[in-house]
């Protein structure tokens, strides 16, 4: 098992990194979270997990080991495969999951794209005994964005892929519309989905 990968940030894009390691470049599947903290040519360290299928060899990296035991142990639930897991990790610290789960907080999980009300009670059941008490101090919610929120989160994400501070700036305000939208209807911004719709936009002005 590879159980973290260390080297320079060889390249970035909206839901994977490249690590140089020995001259090898190794493909991380990682959340918006954890790719907005890594810069293109810094030294980074990214606890892993090695996904093997038939057909495909995929890596999925973490900020720590934390996180990554939490995305082995939700897939120890029926259902969860590795991509959903990780979308449980893009919208709720390791800790808030646990706390989560043994409060059973339907909505905390319904707040993750992919899970419906009965998907949520079965997971709740599943993962009680699994996931252990909290290790921090976290509080039940959503991962908390840095300072500004959202808009802070995915300018830095934007910045992070290599996109000027001012081509930033203009795809933020362009998906700023969607945000609100977001908030208006009583949910949370997806950075994940705004960070793709900021890209497209980008795309279209180069």
């Amino acid at each position: 098992m590879i159980a973290f990968v260390s080297g320079p940030v060889a390249a970035l894009a909206p839901d994977s990194a490249v690590v140089e390691v020995g001259g090898v470049g190794l493909a991380l599947q990682c959340t918006p979270g954890t790719l907005s903290g890594l810069r293109l040519g810094e030294q980074t360290r990214l606890a892993t997990s090695l996904v093997v299928r038939e057909d495909s060899l995929t890596l999925y990296g973490f900020a720590d080991d934390d996180e990554r035991q939490v995305f082995e142990l939700l897939q120890t639930a029926s259902g969860v495969g590795p991509r959903l897991a990780q979308a449980m990790l893009a919208v709720h610290t390791p800790d808030a999951l646990r706390i989560a789960v043994s409060t059973g907080d339907e909505k905390a999980l319904t707040a993750v794209p992919g899970i419906g009300k009965k998907g949520a009670q079965k997971l709740l059941l599943e993962l009680k005994d699994r996931l252990g008490a909290p290790v921090g101090s976290a509080v039940p919610g959503a991962r908390p964005a840095p300072a500004g929120g959202w808009s802070d989160q995915l300018h830095t994400a934007l910045v992070g892929l290599g996109y000027q501070p001012r081509e930033a700036d203009e795809a933020v305000a362009a998906v700023t519309p969607q945000a609100e939208a977001a908030l208006a209807g009583g949910g949370a911004p997806q950075v994940a989905q705004l960070l793709r719709a900021a890209l497209q936009t980008l795309n279209r002005t180069r």
